[in-house]
Order: structure tokens, then C-alpha cells, then sequence
């Protein structure tokens, strides 16, 4: 049977034209097929792994083995989802008006795709579950141009865990009360209500 492509067309989330090799800093979400809680749970306001969640993490934290040109920057492992910043770097090595050769310079689609590889066949080798299929298709991607930018959503992935409940990627969302907002925010924000 073939698609008609009218009805049946993906439509890209990368902003077009856009040279995802350049340096600069990069919010990503990534979802778990059909949004399948494999990682763990939240308790209190805070995740709690299973083995599935330590692999995800050691995976995140491995890319820079791989790919000499990036950072990484605030992470977290949900349920069903991660959160994290990657930062390009311009690493030019060397000394005086020559530098050294620094190798292939690898954009964000190559470096979120070897992470979803990497993941995948760990987690697989451990439930010997060869070739199925971890990550949902895509990614979501969102180009920081600022500080203020940056620290909000250094924010956001650090307390994530704690409004979990309202996620719209929580298979059990529910929207919150104006006191359970207040809670939240004086708790983990240090917000109170003089604010």
C-alpha cells in the first residue's frame, strides 16, 4: 500500500537552513517509544533509576569520549524522556597562527543519533531484546541564543522530576491546583507567596 504523501508526510522540526554543526548551545528532549515508562520512576520529586536509567545516563555522559567538540551541560533522565544541553564548541588546538588538524566536526543530528544507538544496544544486550526499538522516532531540539535562556532551562531539566505530574510526556498527567503550584515552587524554587 502506498502513503499519500498530502496525508502522510513528517514534517521536519529543524529550522531550516540552519547548520547544526555550528557552534552553540542545544536543549533536546528525547522520548521513549510510545512514550514507555523504561527508566524509572518518580518519588518525592525526584527519579529514581532502574538499571534501564543508569545505562541511558552513562551513555549521556560518554559522548564527549566520542565527539571531541562538545559539552555537556545540565541532564536529566525522566520515566520516559530525557532532558538535555549540548554545547558546541569552537575547539580550534593548537599553538601560534597554525592549529593543529582537529578531525571531522560532528553536528547535533549525528551526536543525538549515536546516543540513541549507543543506549539502545546496551539496553538491549542487558533484556537480550536484539533490535528493538528504544527511542521514539525525531528528537526535539531547541537552539539557546542567550544566558537568560540558558539558566531557564538549566532550571527547567533540574526540576523536572519535581512537577513530573503535570508532564505532558507523564502518561498519568493531571493539571495542578494553585495550591500545589505554591508547594512546588516554595519547595524546590524557594518561591513564597509574598513573591
Amino acid at each position: 500500500m502506498r502513503l499519500d504523501s498530502e496525508r502522510h508526510h513528517r514534517r521536519s522540526l529543524r529550522l531550516k537552513g540552519y547548520d547544526y554543526s555550528r557552534h552553540g548551545a542545544y536543549f533536546v528532549t528525547i522520548c521513549t517509544k510510545n512514550r514507555e515508562c523504561l527508566f524509572g520512576e518518580i518519588a518525592n520529586g525526584s527519579m529514581w533509576m532502574n538499571p534501564f536509567g543508569d545505562i541511558v545516563r552513562a551513555c549521556w555522559d560518554d559522548l564527549p569520549c566520542h565527539y571531541q567538540h562538545m559539552e555537556l551541560d545540565a541532564f536529566v533522565v525522566m520515566p520516559n524522556h530525557i532532558h538535555g544541553i549540548i554545547v558546541l564548541a569552537d575547539t580550534v588546538v593548537g599553538a601560534g597562527f597554525k592549529p593543529a588538524p582537529t578531525g571531522k566536526r560532528h553536528g547535533l543530528p549525528e551526536i543525538i543519533r549515536a546516543f540513541k544507538t549507543f543506549s539502545s544496544r546496551r539496553i538491549n544486550d542487558l533484556h537480550n531484546a536484539s533490535g528493538t526499538r528504544l527511542w521514539q522516532r525525531g528528537y526535539y531540539e531547541h537552539i539557546i541564543r542567550n544566558e537568560n535562556s540558558l539558566n531557564n532551562i538549566r532550571n527547567y531539566i533540574q526540576f523536572n522530576p519535581a512537577i513530573w505530574q503535570w508532564d505532558r510526556e507523564n502518561p498519568e498527567e493531571r493539571q495542578p491546583s494553585c495550591d500545589e503550584i505554591d508547594r512546588v515552587l516554595a519547595k524546590h524554587y524557594g518561591f513564597t507567596e509574598e513573591l
